[in-house]
């Protein structure tokens, strides 16, 4: 990166998230404050993969990110982008085969809207929620296609993942270190705190990874 040209960091954001999620918001200001040529750009995209995954790869080719981070879901898409550095927090790996297995469910009335009662996006610019058979079901090929890219597939991209102790997500399954590791080997920090990353943590190791994943210098 020469002079002051901006650089570009495209996030991702989870499932119900947008461009006012919380992370990338304390992101830009930490930056803006710290590292100003470092841009935090995130925007909000369909719950249907196959769409989003169109609405991202314009976004890449016109801002042309030096790095993608992304966060709970929206990890599936960013690993999906070849040819780039990736920083993943509380990667939601087992997330897509449970949204595809939920498809056949929709055709039950009542179902869709009871799905859309309980994962309800927080107010302003969110990703809407509309489970739909096909929406779900576009889930496997979208993790069919980020698997493709993963370390264990042969990709040379870089990933590295943060993971909380207190993800409740891991009990589940949605979120797991193992599944992490077969996939991508120990490339990976944990944090003391929840899926959803404390604002502590944001400043203490996301904002130095990202730098030092940049190049940049570290903060002191």
């Amino acid at each position: 990166m020469a002079g002051n040209d901006p650089i570009h960091v495209l996030y991702i954001h989870g499932m119900g998230g947008g461009s006012d999620s919380r992370i990338p918001r304390l992101l830009s200001a930490w930056f803006a404050e710290h590292e100003p040529r470092v841009r935090v750009i995130a925007r909000t995209y369909s719950f249907d993969p196959a769409v989003a995954a169109g609405q991202i790869g314009a976004w890449r080719e016109e801002l042309r990110p030096a790095l993608v981070i992304g966060e709970s879901l929206g990890c599936i898409h960013a690993i999906r982008l070849r040819g780039i550095p990736h920083i993943l927090v509380s990667p939601a790996l087992g997330a897509p085969g449970y949204l595809y297995r939920l498809a056949p469910l929709m055709f039950i009335p009542g179902i869709p809207w009871l799905c859309g009662c309980i994962w309800r996006p927080r107010e302003g610019d969110r990703q809407p929620l509309r489970f739909r058979y096909r929406t779900l079901r576009n889930y496997k090929a979208h993790w069919a296609d980020a698997l493709a890219n993963t370390a264990a597939a042969g990709s040379t991209d870089p990933f590295f993942a943060f993971f909380g102790t207190r993800d409740h997500y891991r009990r589940t399954g949605i979120v797991r270190i193992s599944a992490w590791r077969k996939y991508f080997g120990d490339s990976f920090q944990v944090y003391d705190g929840t899926h959803f990353m404390e604002e502590e943590y944001v400043y203490s190791m996301l904002a130095p990874k990202i730098l030092s994943t940049l190049h940049l210098p570290a903060i002191p």
